[in-house]
């Protein structure tokens, strides 16, 4: 049987076992790599850094590439790239010394070589306005010439300082570390990405969020992410417009439902109709038959006029009922936007039609004058005398007629 001090002899060795062995598999830190390391303690001239093995390095403050006092804590992870081991002669004995600013300036370097090969488009901060062009922040500086940039309406280089925007790497020279780029091109890739994107998924039917490009008077162009669809004024709304601009304008977001695709285009056919209520569903109850209704007077046309009601679609008026005389034509008793009352003849949600009078508002209003001013005259009083004249009043009156027969 083993003593206590045979196992506490064995515990070690083990121990020492284990220690050599993660030691022969451990990876030598070689100078002009980038390595993990640990952050140890935050020193004001610079931070240490455990990189294995029980060995620690020094990230001097100058290579930081950045304050280290507020921004490295003590247990994180990092990256550094190993600038050399420190002699044994000197203070520091087997202290490596390390840069994180090396670190990142070697990654930034090897994700731009990587973008520049695969042709990726990279979103990057625009970080100043210079000669010739912008210069932006690809973890290193990079140049956008101003032919390069697709600079909105109405706006300068200046102004998309401190914006972030879409570029694709043209050219890399390393040794000058300079890196031409476009903005031009990126947003062309991506637009004719998203496009391909959306034609392959685009269906008949589907519902999709787009963003109203164009503004024309038949209608209106509308971005679906890459490829324009084109909405027309008679599927913008239910009732009848007169330009697209009264239901739309450049730049706002809409939901549209695809109602035609020629992929062979590619054409698309764009409707608004489809996710909005139909009011000709509720038009019986919302217009009853002999109800007076107000609207506007939309068109006018050679056998009546059209009337805008309150929920967005049209009644026609008749020419035989614009007035009570015959041959009179809407343009000599109406115009377009004038505000008239009607009423509802007849309402044919099926057909969509609802007929309207001027005419028989005008005679019922007629009607309720006429029995007002009956209303308001006085009664004449009625005596005994209306019915039985005295004999003597009928004398003296063709006493009267006669002398005057004389006189003439």
């Amino acid at each position: 049987m083993e003593t206590p001090h045979e196992l506490t002899e064995q515990s070690g060795q083990n121990e020492m076992d284990q220690l050599m062995k993660s030691l022969a598999t451990m990876a030598p830190v070689k100078q002009g790599t980038i390595i993990k390391g640990r952050i140890v303690q935050v020193l004001p001239d610079g931070v240490l850094v455990d990189i294995g093995g029980k060995a620690e390095g020094l990230v001097p403050a100058v290579e930081w590439g950045g304050n280290h006092l507020e921004e490295a804590q003590p247990g994180a992870e990092v990256e550094v790239f190993v600038l050399r081991r420190e002699s044994r002669e000197e203070e520091t004995e087997g202290m490596v010394l390390l840069s994180k600013r090396r670190a990142d300036y070697e990654r930034a370097w090897q994700r731009i070589l990587d973008a520049h090969e695969k042709g990726d488009i990279l979103t990057v901060l625009v970080k100043d306005r210079v000669k010739g062009g912008l210069v932006v922040d690809l973890g290193l500086e990079g140049f956008v010439p101003a032919s390069q940039v697709l600079i909105p309406k109405g706006k300068r280089l200046e102004h998309l300082v401190g914006r972030t925007i879409k570029v694709k790497i043209l050219e890399i020279e390393r040794d000058r570390r300079r890196v031409l780029c476009s903005n031009k091109m990126a947003l062309e890739e991506d637009r004719a990405s998203r496009r391909q994107q959306v034609l392959e998924t685009l269906k008949e039917g589907m519902t999709l969020e787009g963003v109203v490009r164009r503004i024309t008077d038949f209608g209106a162009f509308v971005d679906l992410g890459g490829v324009d669809g084109l909405l027309h004024i008679s599927e913008m709304s239910w009732g009848r417009l007169n330009h697209p601009s009264e239901a739309l304008r450049v730049g706002q977001k809409i939901q549209v439902a695809v109602i035609g695709y020629d992929p062979s285009g590619p054409r698309i056919s764009l409707s608004l109709k489809p996710l909005l209520p139909d009011p000709w569903r509720t038009a019986e109850k919302d217009y009853p038959i002999n109800s007076r209704v107000t609207g506007v007077v939309s068109r006018i046309v050679p056998f009546g006029a059209f009337v805008r009601l309150p929920t967005g679609i049209e009644g026609v008026i008749p020419s035989n009922e614009l007035s009570e005389k015959r041959g009179v034509k809407a343009e000599d008793i109406l115009k377009v936007g004038q505000e008239v009352e009607a009423k509802v003849l007849q309402v044919s949600p099926q057909q969509r039609r609802i007929l309207l009078s001027l005419r028989q508002v005008a005679q019922e209003q007629e009607r309720l004058e006429l029995r007002e001013y009956l209303h308001q005259q006085p009664t004449p009083k009625v005596t005994i005398g209306d019915y039985f004249p005295d004999p003597k009043d009928k004398r003296r009156k063709e006493s009267e007629e006669s002398a005057e027969e004389e006189e003439e």
